[in-house]
């Protein structure tokens, strides 16, 4: 196949197509934090009683202060108890107040919730409360086990049947299940859409970056991962407002839904990736796309490279994450960025799932987060032009590390440099992360290219799944946690030292085109032991 690359630069490398492509996969990016919104903006405690109004059939004009003295047993220090009641009898209100109630039962007909800075959150609503507290955790598991399902599924879903349907789809479902979260009855129903809602969030997230990058040229690549960043940045502190002046979940469902079903609209007429299209022989669709994108940026493409265009059908293999699996090198390259992944996000999700335990106003904390993301994504985008992938990589992992680590050394008490910690592990973690989605898309060729950002993907999510799990150890230690998600960041920039660099490469295609430099030379197919065999065929 000729270079893809070459006629790239004659569509144009980031013309007006690539910007109208990527503005189309990054919008829908404001809206996405906001699944997380129900599983982040909660009290994990809220002041409440058990509902006790069975005795006001045995007398409707007790006052509040009667019934709670003569329905609730009391706590050792005088306030009365938040998940037992006496057990209701059949008695007369006054052989109630003469013999009092002994028998304590757990709330059997719910709770009445006091002082809540929120009108409503699945806590409220889903009594997940005393012994279903843990059901909180379970919440943002399931958000996350979708997420990671979205990932596997996706991954190779976009293989087989392309970029373009492997985005769609997911954001179609979306747009449904988030409709559905909001409009759920009961718990059960609530944990089903959250998963369905993971298993688009993962698919899109994933394959929107590839499409976009696959598209873009090599000057611009980066802006196809950090811009995605960008404005999952803006979501984060649009968030923290709508949430702060809706205060009801159900409430903040439906209306992330709304543009929502907006984008499930016009995604449908986003093109396939050229790259993918020509990598499965189907040259004459790709010549039409192409023909498309260079009209857009007002360009043509010289016929000489359309001849140009060939594939192998015949003789290519295709072996997805089993190829990759049998390639040392690409165990060896892939391996430091798929434990980077994981790490980075594990360190992502327990400091944001415990954004309600750093001490400050949580409204505050989730604005700071957010906004203090923009200017790092912006700098990710010139750093990795600048300095390159390998030295971004190991430098925002080691220093994402050291970050969290200084929470334990200035202590809980201190919230302003515990917010502010928090605040900089969450900035390159995400930096960290925009790396990733760039860095292993140069090392692999298009036909195994979604395969391992599969791969990643699987990893990242797996961080995310797992981090409700690190933040439980807190029961035991407050620092548990954070000595667990910043030591994995720590190994994890280190073995970044394995890396090749890649700045400023064009994306391999077929093996012919995999070329690392590394330390000044160049590994050719003839090195690649596992590729050997694979005359003029593409990995």
């Amino acid at each position: 196949m000729a270079d893809f690359g070459k006629i790239l630069q004659s569509v144009g490398e980031f013309g007006l197509f690539q910007k109208v492509l990527l503005l189309a996969l990054c919008v829908p990016n404001i809206i996405l934090p906001f699944h997380f919104a129900s599983v982040v903006f909660v009290e994990s405690d809220p002041q409440r009683h058990c509902n006790t109004n069975w005795i006001l059939g045995a007398d409707p004009n007790l006052t509040a202060e009667e019934q709670l003295n003569l329905t609730l047993p009391r706590e050792e220090d005088g306030t009365f108890s938040r998940c037992l009641m006496f057990s209701p009898v059949d008695w007369s209100i006054e052989a109630i107040r003469t013999y009092g109630l002994n028998k304590t039962i757990a709330c059997d007909n719910g709770w009445v919730y006091q002082n809540t800075q929120y009108e409503a959150t699945i806590v409220t609503d889903f009594d997940l409360v005393c012994g279903r507290s843990n059901l909180v955790q379970v919440a943002q598991t399931v958000l996350m086990t979708g997420v990671l399902f979205g990932s596997l599924l996706f991954g190779p879903f976009a293989e087989s049947f392309g970029r373009k349907r492997a985005t769609q789809i997911p954001g179609v479902l979306v747009f449904i299940f988030t409709a559905v979260t909001g409009l759920s009855p009961d718990f059960n129903l609530y944990l089903l859409s959250q998963f369905m809602v993971g298993v688009g969030y993962g698919g899109f997230r994933m394959n929107a970056i590839i499409m976009a990058t696959e598209w873009i040229g090599i000057s611009k690549r980066s802006w196809g991962a950090c811009v995605t960043q960008v404005f999952f940045a803006i979501g984060l502190c649009v968030m923290a407002g709508v949430i702060y002046f809706v205060r009801d979940w159900r409430l903040a469902q439906l209306i992330s839904a709304a543009p929502l079903g907006v984008m499930a609209i016009y995604i449908w007429y986003i093109p396939e990736s050229a790259r993918w299209l020509l990598d499965r022989g189907l040259v004459k669709e790709a010549r039409e796309v192409l023909k498309k994108a260079a009209a857009i940026n007002k360009s043509t493409i010289p016929d000489s490279l359309f001849q140009k265009v060939v594939v192998e059908t015949e003789t290519e293999q295709k072996g997805g994450i089993l190829t990759i699996l049998k390639s040392p090198v690409l165990i060896k390259y892939l391996f430091p960025i798929i434990l980077a992944w994981f790490s980075l996000n594990l360190t992502y999700y327990c400091l944001s799932f415990n954004v309600g335990n750093l001490g400050l106003n949580i409204f505050l904390t989730q604005l700071i987060f957010g906004a203090s993301e923009l200017p790092a994504h912006l700098l990710c985008i010139w750093l990795l032009e600048a300095v390159g992938r390998r030295v971004c990589l190991i430098t925002t992992l080691l220093t994402g590390s050291l970050s969290c680590l200084l929470i334990i050394a200035v202590g809980q008490e201190k919230l302003i440099y515990v917010t502010l910690f928090a605040t900089l592990g969450r900035i390159f973690s995400n930096m960290a992360g925009s790396t990733c989605s760039v860095y292993i898309q140069e090392l692999v060729p298009t036909s195994l290219r979604q395969s391992a950002s599969g791969l990643g993907n699987i990893a990242n999510r797996a961080g995310g799944l797992l981090s409700p799990v690190v933040n439980m150890l807190a029961t035991y230690h407050w620092f548990a946690p954070i000595t667990v998600y910043s030591s994995f960041m720590f190994v994890s920039g280190l073995l970044g030292l394995l890396l090749p660099e890649t700045r400023r490469r064009e994306l391999p295609d077929s093996t012919a085109d995999f070329r690392i430099k590394k330390n000044g030379l160049t590994i050719h197919q003839k090195d690649l032991s596992t590729f050997s065999q694979m005359k003029s065929t593409r990995l």
